[in-house]
């Protein structure tokens, strides 16, 4: 970029953030620049990494061996190779979380993408899918939030993304109020590979991106049909985990 070209530039964005100024993502606060958060809800937020259980990211109270897992993961093994989040599901992380998913806050995919990109380097060489949603919820909703915050990492790190790696065939009713064992049920046969896209599977690490994992019905059925189709490892990066009451 030339210098007049870099200085315009520079002039365009000191007038939008007069006229439009950065504000909180979760509060609306006017904060310094765009997507960050205001002290308060900055620490609100509980954000994840280690220690923690190595397949499925639960918070250990002390570190553990690097590739420990809880007793969840030693009896019952998830479909996929390994779980990042950024947050842990509170009330400030819902709200960034529905500002995005019904809000129709775009914005918001780049804040939480800016919090996750913490975890790529646990899955190298990876190529970035979104969890799709059913064309339905598409017409109705406008887009997908996964593809949104898939693009926004992506972008950020120069990765490879494939937006209709996977389909979702089945229109699936919400899973908020079901019990683990009936979202397992309700995604059964849900997602498939899509045809054009079966030989980039093949020997790849594929990288789920998400917004919230919650019992992990949905990723566990699209690590299923990807391990299915040939990939190497399935992992999982998500904005937010849900931590239930004894869980750790």
């Amino acid at each position: 970029m030339t210098a007049p070209a870099q200085l315009a530039r520079t002039a365009l964005r000191h007038v939008v953030d007069f006229a439009l100024p950065p504000r909180c993502s979760g509060c609306g606060t006017i904060t310094g620049e765009q997507g960050a958060f205001c002290f308060d809800c900055w620490s609100q937020l509980d954000l994840l990494g280690p220690p923690c259980c190595a397949r499925c990211a639960l918070p250990f109270d002390y570190a553990e061996e690097e590739e420990a897992l809880c007793a969840g993961c030693m009896a019952d093994p998830p479909a996929f190779d390994r779980l990042r989040a950024a947050v842990s599901y509170g009330q400030l992380a819902r709200t960034v979380a529905l500002k995005l998913k019904y809000g129709r806050r775009p914005g918001s995919a780049v804040t939480m993408a800016g919090l996750m990109e913490r975890h790529l380097a646990a899955f190298p060489d990876a190529l970035l899918c979104p969890v799709p949603l059913h064309r339905w919820r598409i017409w109705r909703r406008g887009y997908n939030q996964s593809a949104l915050i898939a693009a926004a990492l992506a972008g950020r790190h120069r990765l490879q993304l494939s937006r209709d790696l996977l389909l979702r065939v089945k229109a699936t009713p919400p899973l908020k109020d079901m019990s683990p064992r009936e979202r397992e049920r309700a995604v059964r046969g849900a997602f498939r590979i899509n045809p054009r896209r079966v030989a980039t599977v093949k020997g790849r690490n594929i990288l789920l991106i998400d917004d919230v994992y919650t019992s992990g019905a949905t990723a566990g059925a699209c690590a299923k049909v990807l391990k299915r189709a040939g990939a190497a490892e399935v992992g999982v990066l998500c904005w937010a985990r849900v931590i239930r009451n004894g869980e750790n």
